[in-house]
């Protein structure tokens, strides 16, 4: 049997809904030795403070959120488009807080939430993207969708239970 599909979408407000959802892909991930910025334990209102500042800065057009969704409407996945702050880089972004929920991986959800995301900030104008990651399975998908791995920047963060770790740095170019 199948894992059911899921829908990619843009989220153009994030509501309670969103909110909810996405705090239980956050807390799931990060409770699952994710390293993204959160150290364990992760509680609820962690994941609520956080995406709570995310949604202000959806509100305030400095970040586009895209999300995965099962056909009952559960968010088990999510990417963000994060601006680049700086004038002199109105043509970059960053690919940041790619999540997909334990129990909803090896089912693509990944490779679809980075095409998003990547479609989406070609529609903001974005013609290069940078990520990084910790993770492993991150790597082969991002160098299976066309990134370029830059290197590695050891001891760059902690894992959620403590020891730290390197992260690999990917760029990719949208447009010439």
């Amino acid at each position: 049997m199948s894992a059911p599909p899921v829908r990619i979408r843009t989220v153009e407000t994030l509501g309670e809904r969103e909110i909810d959802g996405l705090c239980r892909v956050l807390v799931d991930c990060v409770e699952g030795g994710a390293s993204v910025s959160f150290m364990r334990p992760m509680t609820p209102q962690k994941a609520r403070a956080f995406w709570t500042k995310v949604a202000a800065g959806v509100q305030r057009g400095e970040r586009i959120v895209v999300v995965a969704e099962e056909s009952d409407g559960t968010i088990v996945g999510t990417a963000q488009v994060v601006n680049a702050e700086s004038e002199n880089q109105p043509h970059r972004a960053d690919i940041a807080k790619m999540l997909v929920h334990r129990r909803a991986r090896k089912r693509g959800v990944g490779a679809l939430l980075l095409k998003a995301a990547e479609e989406a900030a070609l529609r903001a104008g974005k013609s290069l993207l940078v990520l990084d990651t910790a993770s492993a399975d991150a790597e082969r998908l991002y160098e299976r969708n066309g990134w370029k791995r830059v290197g590695e920047i050891p001891n760059y963060a902690l894992l959620p239970d403590g020891p730290p770790c390197a992260t690999i740095v990917f760029f990719k170019q949208l447009a010439e």
